[in-house]
C-alpha cells in the first residue's frame, strides 16, 4: 500500500531542512494511514470534510489532521472539534465561519490563507489586494478564534518547471510581504505550504515549510465513489 522507497527518499531530502511533510491521504483507506502512522508519521491531509471526520473517528487521536481542499462553510462544523490546521482558507466568509465554529468549541483554530498563484483559472484563493484590505479591517480584528499561521498555494499543473518556480516564488513573496506588513512580531506566522508530488523539489528550493505529497507515497488516487 505504501511506497516505502518514495517515503524514505522524501524524508532524506528533508533532513536538515525546515520543511515538513504532509502525507496527503485523501481517498485512501484507513489501513494505508495506519501503515504510515506505524512508521512514525503523524501529519495527514484530507480534502473533503466528511471523509476527514469519518477517518478521524477511527484513527489514533495524536494524528495532526490538515484540511487542504476547498471547504464549504456548511462543512466546517464537522471538523472544527479536532482539525490541526485548515490550509485552504480562500474567502473572508469561510474565515468567519471557522471563527464562529471555533468560538462555540472554545478553541482557536490555526489557518493558512490560500492565494491564487497559478495562471490556471480554476484555482481558489485570495488576491494580495483582498487580503491587505481585510487585514486592515475591523472585521479581522473581531476574529478572536482563528490564528493565521501563514500562506498556501497551488502551482499550475504543467511540465513548465520555470512557470511553477515563478508561481512558488510569488507565494514566498506574498508570505514575506504579509510578514513585514502585519505579522512582524508574530511567532506563529511561519508557514508556506506549497509543492505536491510532481513539483515538491522546486517548492523546497523556493522556501516551502510544508509540502503536500500524496500519490508518491500512497499511489494514485482511489475512486471513492466505487
Amino acid at each position: 500500500m505504501i511506497n516505502y522507497q518514495h517515503y524514505e527518499k522524501i524524508k532524506q531530502e528533508l533532513k536538515g531542512k525546515k520543511v515538513r511533510l504532509l502525507a496527503v491521504s485523501k481517498t485512501k483507506p484507513e489501513t494505508a494511514i495506519r501503515e504510515l502512522y506505524e512508521l512514525g508519521h503523524r501529519m495527514f491531509g484530507e480534502n473533503r470534510a466528511l471523509e476527514l471526520a469519518d477517518k478521524q473517528k477511527n484513527l489514533p487521536k495524536d494524528i495532526q489532521w490538515h484540511m487542504i481542499g476547498h471547504l464549504q462553510t456548511n462543512k466546517v462544523k464537522y471538523i472544527a472539534d479536532f482539525v490541526s490546521l485548515i490550509e485552504s482558507i480562500d474567502s473572508v466568509k469561510l474565515l468567519k465561519e471557522v471563527n464562529k465554529q471555533a468560538a462555540q468549541r472554545e478553541r482557536i483554530i490555526p489557518v493558512l490563507l490560500e492565494f491564487k498563484i497559478a495562471e490556471e483559472e480554476s484555482k481558489h484563493g485570495f488576491t494580495m489586494e483582498e487580503i491587505i484590505t481585510f487585514l486592515r479591517s475591523d472585521e479581522y480584528v473581531a476574529l478572536k478564534n482563528i490564528r493565521i499561521d501563514g500562506v498556501m498555494g497551488m502551482a499550475t499543473f504543467t511540465d513548465d518547471k520555470e512557470q511553477v518556480r515563478r508561481e512558488f516564488k510569488r507565494l514566498k513573496q506574498i508570505f514575506e510581504q504579509l510578514k513585514s506588513l502585519f505579522f512582524l512580531d508574530v511567532d506563529h506566522f511561519t508557514e508556506v505550504s506549497m509543492g505536491m508530488s510532481g513539483d515538491y523539489p522546486i517548492a523546497i528550493e523556493e522556501g516551502a515549510t510544508l509540502i503536500r505529497v500524496g500519490s508518491l507515497i500512497f499511489g494514485e488516487r482511489d475512486n471513492i465513489n466505487v
